[in-house]
């Protein structure tokens, strides 16, 4: 195999790529629609509430950590079910450890999202 050198084209494309299969599992996967309306309306609440930078450094890892997460587990169970269009219980222990990763993540989340936002709240009233 011959190691390409850099290019700008390629660089380019590959970032092309990158976002089309960012927007294929937001239009295909539930979830991933579910986690992108939650993550704009939590910036638009962190414009609302003027969020310090060590605030939004904490929401943009957690909307990032969340999205990065569905889009593993979306490609993980694309390629199970590719390799195994049955029922298959190996098959499925993967799947559920995938959406078990994102669970996590996304507990996680809604944890920091209520640290940051739930004193703001409390504080307008």
């Amino acid at each position: 195999m011959v190691k390409k050198g850099f290019s700008i084209k390629r660089l380019f494309k590959s970032f092309g790529y990158a976002l089309h299969g960012i927007h294929r599992m937001i239009i295909r996967e539930q979830n991933a629609k579910v986690h992108t309306l939650v993550a704009c309306c939590v910036i638009v609440a962190g414009f609302y509430f003027r969020l310090s930078a060590f605030e939004w450094i904490a929401i943009v890892i957690s909307i990032s950590s969340v999205l990065a997460a569905e889009i593993f587990n979306t490609s993980i169970e694309t390629l199970s079910d590719k390799v195994s269009p049955e029922y298959n219980k190996s098959i499925k222990q993967v799947k559920d450890f995938a959406a078990g990763g994102v669970l996590i993540i996304a507990i996680a989340a809604v944890i920091i999202g209520l640290i940051i936002f739930v004193p703001k709240i409390i504080a307008c009233f």
